[in-house]
């Protein structure tokens, strides 16, 4: 085998290694959550849940207000409203931080619905259920603030 021959192999496997990456970079990757709005009573936010006409909709794919869609069926694992959900939607606040599950699991140690939780506790600064913690209606990244953000909800992945 000559010089040239090896130099044809090597070019060819560039080019597979090139389309390889190429096809990587322009497929969707199945590892990013999904993004289902802002728990926020906030009724003008496009992205709160409160809006009825944005990601609040009774009738939005995968809103957790439509009781067909994985995220609001009373029968899906992936249910805020399933008391025996396992992989409910997760909650971050404006910042960043873990602020629980968005789940009605009272058995759940991170279920906004376990009251004995951290998330759920109207005892815990980190639950949404304190009036005087991180749930007040007068802090500015309260779910609970009518003109506020609220925390991002995001999906399985």
């Amino acid at each position: 085998m000559g010089a040239t021959g090896r130099l044809s192999i090597m070019e060819g496997a560039m080019t597979m290694i090139g389309l390889f990456l190429l096809v990587l970079v322009w497929m969707p990757c199945p590892l990013q959550a999904e993004d289902l709005g802002n728990l926020s009573a906030n009724p003008f936010d496009a992205d709160s849940t409160a809006n009825p006409f944005g990601k609040g909709s009774p009738f939005a794919p995968n809103g957790i207000n439509n009781p067909y869609s994985p995220y609001g069926s009373p029968f899906s694992n992936k249910s805020a409203t399933n008391p025996f959900a396992t992989e409910a939607p997760k909650l971050y606040d404006q910042q960043g931080n873990y602020r629980g599950k968005l789940s009605a699991n009272p058995f759940d140690q991170d279920s906004t619905g376990n009251r004995y939780g951290r998330y759920g506790s109207p005892f815990s600064p980190d639950s949404l259920n304190n009036q005087y913690g991180a749930g007040s209606p007068f802090r500015s990244d309260s779910p609970n603030n009518p003109y506020g953000r609220g925390w991002r909800i995001e999906g399985g992945k």
